[in-house]
């Protein structure tokens, strides 16, 4: 092995610090990219950005994990903060009303851990808003504009992201 450093592994040395620096509410692995990040948010923020479709977890000021999502289609997006007021493993889902109209033949409840329900292993709510980060049963939609405002993650990088925020993490969500 040379004298030299990948960035991989000056990435692998700088999340394990940030790990000890900011104690165990940070991930211990990432599934996600760590990435510099300019804008001023606290550390255990959540930010996500619409227009890049990616959901950056900040791990320390000016570093943040940053994962690939699916967002909001045109005219379904919005922006603004919250907090996140609850969170669920394999959560059922009711449709709401809006998609109920679109998709009358739904059946009104999809039971947590069907393969039908969009909900995926694991979500959180947003406080007063009818949105929430929540994993999907379709990997093939993240990184697109396809929902009707909540916030898709792979699985496995939401069931990572569950286990490192708690109830009252606030949330900021630009387009």
């Amino acid at each position: 092995m040379s004298g030299k450093v990948s960035a991989k592994m000056l990435s692998a040395a700088l999340l394990a610090a940030v790990v000890v620096a900011i104690g165990p509410a940070a991930p211990a692995k990432a599934h996600g990219d760590l990435v510099g990040m300019a804008e001023p948010f606290a550390p255990g923020t959540i930010v996500v950005k619409t227009s890049e479709r990616h959901l950056y977890f900040v791990v320390a000021p000016g570093t943040a994990i940053r994962y690939p999502v699916g967002v909001g289609r045109a005219g379904q997006q919005w922006a603004g903060t919250s907090v996140i007021e609850a969170k669920f493993i394999e959560p059922d889902w009711a449709p709401p009303p809006d998609i109920r109209r679109e998709n009358p033949r739904l059946p009104l409840l999809i039971p947590g851990g069907s393969p039908l329900n969009p909900m995926g292993v694991a979500a959180m709510t947003l406080a007063g808003l009818d949105y929430a980060i929540h994993g999907t049963n379709d990997p093939r939609s993240i990184g697109h504009f396809v929902s009707h405002g909540c916030i898709r993650m792979l699985n496995e990088d939401v069931s990572e992201l569950f286990a490192h925020v708690r109830v009252g993490t606030p949330v900021v969500v630009t387009r």
